[in-house]
């Protein structure tokens, strides 16, 4: 059974013997494992259910760690990690020979990033090594941002959640990957580009890639609730699409008068992006744990933390 508890010796002792634990990031809560242990790495790809052709992020206490991780800095990615680390970016970077390709998926470049978390950032300095930590939910699911989420996942896989209460930017890291030395943005996410490209100038986005790709959420389908759930312009109109049927709405910063909607959750009725980044997951996982037949979510405006909260929400819709 998994023990939710704020006990970081307990965290050390278990990741120090080769098992699991999911610890808070201001992101998204991580199953994390020694790098160096392959018993460990394994289990991460067996207990999410992870394909071993998905890379995973090492996450380091600080930005001096990284000449033990990789091999290569770009100029750019030295301005990016003065910028904007610990927090929630992670680079792509070229790696030490001495990362495991079992973390890289075989590849010679390694995603590495500071979590901005008091607790993760203490844990990271008590252990003699980095963490391995993808998001602490079955593959393909909605991401935990709150303990209890990890802990109905995972109930009887891992022994510890180590508690840092609900994750403050709420989406994953944004990932910058680097070709010929130039930045591209493999996955948007809790860093918006603008902030990016005020620090290193325009930045191109390669951000979706089936097969073989060059970092963690890039697949179509992801973050996607077990309910059947629809991203619209127009949710009066997809509304109607469904009469008759149980109907949860999640919508930026409104509400909707309307009789025939079962639920509806607002993520910020002041329209701040980053609060409804922040409980974005966290109303998703509400909406798929109430019987509905149908979520309808809103499109956001396509500009800043917009576009990474519009991202996540095409992957959790697509249709196969």
């Amino acid at each position: 059974m998994s023990i939710i508890s704020k006990d970081i010796q307990k965290a050390v002792a278990l990741l120090k013997a080769d098992k699991l634990v999911a610890i808070p990031t201001e992101t998204v809560y991580g199953l994390a494992g020694n790098i160096y242990s392959e018993k460990a790495i394994k289990s991460i790809f067996a207990t999410k259910k992870r394909p071993f052709f998905n890379p995973l992020i090492v996450h380091m206490p600080s930005v001096e760690s990284l000449e033990t991780i990789v091999s290569d800095v770009p100029e750019k990615a030295k301005l990016l990690a003065d910028a904007f680390w610990p927090g929630s970016m992670t680079l792509v970077l070229k790696k030490q020979s001495s990362i495991p390709d079992i973390i890289t998926a075989g590849k010679d470049t390694v995603a590495v990033r500071v979590p901005n978390h008091p607790v993760t950032l203490e844990l990271l300095k008590q252990l003699p090594f980095p963490l391995a930590a993808p998001s602490a939910n079955p593959f393909g699911s909605i991401s935990p941002t709150k303990p209890e989420h990890v802990a109905r996942y995972f109930k009887n896989d891992i022994e510890h959640v180590l508690d840092g209460g609900a994750c403050i930017n709420g989406i994953e890291s944004t990932i910058i990957g680097f070709e010929d030395d130039e930045p591209i943005i493999y996955r948007l996410g809790a860093l918006a580009l603008e902030d990016i490209e005020a620090v290193i100038g325009k930045v191109s986005i390669k951000n979706k890639k089936e097969e073989s790709p060059d970092a963690p959420g890039m697949l179509d389908r992801h973050y996607a609730p077990a309910t059947q759930t629809f991203l619209t312009d127009t949710v009066s109109e997809d509304i109607k699409k469904h009469l008759g049927k149980r109907i949860g709405i999640l919508l930026f910063k409104s509400d909707m008068k309307d009789d025939t909607i079962t639920t509806q959750i607002i993520l910020s009725q002041k329209g701040d992006m980053a609060e409804a980044a922040s409980k974005l997951y966290d109303a998703l996982h509400e909406l798929d744990h109430q019987n509905l037949d149908v979520i309808i979510a809103e499109k956001f405006p396509n500009y800043g933390l917009g576009k990474s909260i519009n991202d996540r929400l095409q992957r959790a819709t697509f249709s196969i």
